[in-house]
């Protein structure tokens, strides 16, 4: 079963363990059922690559690495700290995610 992350697609976070802590980048992809993220030029990893087709040939390919989510915290736009996140139910009853540090929206 998959459960709710709330790390989503195309949010800014920052690595607080492991071999690239305290670098940030952009989340490309999300894994909800193994809780992990793919984040934009960070975790990268050398992997062996036999030649396939006539379109790319072998070698040591450089790729990023999925990073499990306790791994990394979100980086809100308004106070530029990595923040823990709550959820904040509208009038219209949609619910948005809000940074526990400023209160600020993180959703548009």
């Amino acid at each position: 079963m998959a459960s709710k992350l709330k790390i989503k697609k195309g949010d800014t976070v920052l690595v607080v363990s492991g071999r690239d802590r305290g670098k940030s980048g952009k989340v490309m992809r999300v894994t909800p059922d193994r809780r992990q993220v793919l984040v934009e030029r960070l975790n990268v990893v050398k992997r062996h690559q036999k030649p396939r087709g006539t379109t790319g040939g072998g070698g040591i390919v450089e790729k990023e690495a999925p990073l499990h989510v306790s791994k990394v915290m979100l980086l809100c736009g308004k106070c530029s700290k990595p923040v823990r996140l709550g959820r904040r139910a509208l009038e219209d009853g949609r619910r948005m995610r809000v940074c526990r540090g400023c209160g600020e929206q993180i959703d548009g």
